[in-house]
């Protein structure tokens, strides 16, 4: 699989470049402003804005980069570079993990922008957005919900796209998640004498997740619960080493180490 940096790299580039053709007909500012005539404030143009941006960005100064980023939308809405600033805004957020953010501004490109060729990764972000929030097992489930929500959007809109493998790998990961934290819940309720309630989610995991890791585990639960077995003082060790959010990569066809976000 191609590697989603260096793809999402070349829709920046190709974005650049194009800013850089049409500059004669960007929402520059007046000569006047460019030198600060009059003692207005000195303006800076839309193109220099976006390479100043693209610098901060490149660096992991996503802080600074939102500041040019969002200079070019406020002072240049329509211009070439507008585009490359909504994009690159919502990045920035992303990787500042300001999730909430980041997904409004990514959302927002797909509702204005739904042709353009960088939709199959504004998906994929959308999806990473609620993927960077999911909590422990023990808490709320809806980011893994979510997650695995607009990835299955993203693997079927764009099948083809480098940033379907990724997808399914992720989406088997939340996936995994949830099953985990239902095998919890049967814990919960055998610690409290609920053994019908303990049964009747075995039963649903089961059957629901048939696939999962956990699953051969919760049969063989069910089967000493259903047989009038007492756990006792084993209880604690059907439910040790329960992973909260497994390593994506392990359902990956590139079973490597997770990467680091960039350095802010």
């Amino acid at each position: 699989m191609k590697s989603t940096t260096s793809f999402s790299r070349s829709l920046i580039i190709t974005l650049l470049a194009a800013t850089l053709l049409t500059l004669s007909l960007s929402g520059c500012a007046t000569m006047k402003s460019w030198f600060g005539m009059g003692g207005e404030e000195i303006q800076i143009p839309a193109d220099s804005l976006a390479i100043k941006g693209m610098d901060a960005y490149d660096v992991g100064d996503y802080y600074e980069a939102a500041k040019h980023f969002n200079e070019i939308l406020d002072n240049y809405p329509f211009s070439p570079q507008a585009m490359l600033a909504e994009l690159k805004g919502a990045d920035c957020n992303y990787f500042m993990e300001n999730y909430a953010e980041a997904l409004v501004l990514y959302k927002r490109f797909e509702e204005q922008h739904p042709t353009n060729e960088a939709i199959p990764y504004v998906l994929y972000q959308i999806a990473m957005c609620s993927y960077q929030q999911i909590d422990t097992i023990d808490r709320d489930t809806s980011g893994a919900t979510k997650a695995i929500r607009e990835f299955t959007r993203l693997i079927k809109a764009f099948p083809e796209s480098p940033y379907t493998d990724e997808a399914k790998a992720r989406s088997r990961a939340a996936n995994e998640f949830l099953v985990n934290h239902e095998y919890l819940v049967v814990e919960f309720y055998l610690r409290t004498d609920k053994y019908l309630d303990a049964k009747n989610r075995l039963k649903y995991l089961i059957n629901t997740y048939p696939d999962a890791s956990i699953t051969p585990k919760a049969k063989e639960l069910l089967a000493k619960i259903e047989s009038g077995e007492k756990l006792g003082f084993n209880l604690s060790s059907w439910f040790s080493g329960l992973v909260e959010l497994p390593d994506w990569h392990l359902f990956s066809s590139e079973k490597t180490p997770e990467q680091p976000l960039p350095t802010k």
